[in-house]
């Protein structure tokens, strides 16, 4: 049976459906237990009763992260037990077959928190768990909805997205170059780019007008609050154009995008100027 994402599953009442995930909380309550299922969609709540007896002894084996796939049939949630915070709060699965497919080790740390009183270098140690984070995983999906936004906001405004070389010459701006030997020439070295300066300047004198880049970028320094060694920015230029041009390009799609990507209700009107 082809697997269904959890968020699909209210698709398919009264029908049997495969779900694969991570089994977030296990709750009995009486004589039936309940589980979160966990996948990259939403949570699925999945019940197992004692009247497949089997079934709900292998079910009561299970600890939070164990990897499992469960066939199923979705149903309706009684009324009083609709959750109108999650994604499938007004359906459930009764589960007919469980299939463990992997076993996890009692965590590190805790993952159903923000993760803030953790020390970092144990976060980073385990950053596969760290990931499982749900504020972690929102800030994931909030940098690709931005580089969304910026990709459409600028295409629609004639800039072209061109991807400059990675390894190239050296040509040292405000920090130092991180470099690369040469397999062909012994002695030599590229460079990472600190910024694709020199290439995006090329593209103006080419006639392309308006490029810009998601550019990763290197600067072999020490790591401060605004700096860090490898960073991600946009980058753009304007052939024929002012400061104000830049500015009012700019300033109107970070507004919108603040107002299309924040939570904020409120906004204040700002204006950058020197």
């Amino acid at each position: 049976m082809e697997r269904v994402l959890n968020a699909e599953t209210a698709k398919f009442i009264s029908k049997k459906v495969k779900v694969c995930g991570w089994a977030q909380t296990i709750r009995a309550h009486g004589k039936i237990l309940f589980l979160d299922l966990r996948d990259c969609s939403a949570i699925l709540q999945v019940v197992f009763t004692p009247e497949k007896a089997a079934l709900y002894k292998e079910a009561e084996k299970l600890r939070p992260e164990w990897v499992v796939a469960i066939e199923g049939i979705v149903k309706n949630r009684p009324e009083g037990m609709i959750n109108p915070k999650i994604a499938t709060g007004k359906v459930e699965m009764e589960a007919e077959t469980l299939e463990v497919l992997a076993k996890a080790k009692t965590l590190p740390f805790a993952i159903d928190n923000d993760g803030y009183d953790i020390d970092e270098e144990k976060r980073l140690k385990y950053r596969y768990l760290d990931l499982r984070r749900k504020r972690l995983r929102e800030n994931l999906e909030l940098r690709q909805k931005v580089i969304w936004f910026i990709r459409n906001y600028l295409i629609k405004r004639e800039f072209i997205e061109i991807e400059t070389p990675i390894l190239t010459k050296s040509t040292p701006e405000g920090a130092r170059d991180y470099v690369v030997p040469s397999r062909l020439y012994n002695g030599t070295f590229y460079a990472l780019p600190q910024s694709p300066q020199q290439y995006k300047q090329l593209l103006m004198v080419a006639g392309l007008e308006r490029y810009f880049q998601i550019a990763r970028c290197f600067r072999d320094e020490d790591p401060r609050a605004d700096r860090q060694p490898e960073f991600t920015q946009l980058d753009l230029e304007m052939s024929f154009v002012k400061r104000e041009d830049i500015m009012d390009l700019t300033e109107p799609m970070f507004i919108e995008m603040e107002k299309l990507l924040s939570r904020r209700k409120k906004f204040r009107k700002f204006r950058f100027r020197a």
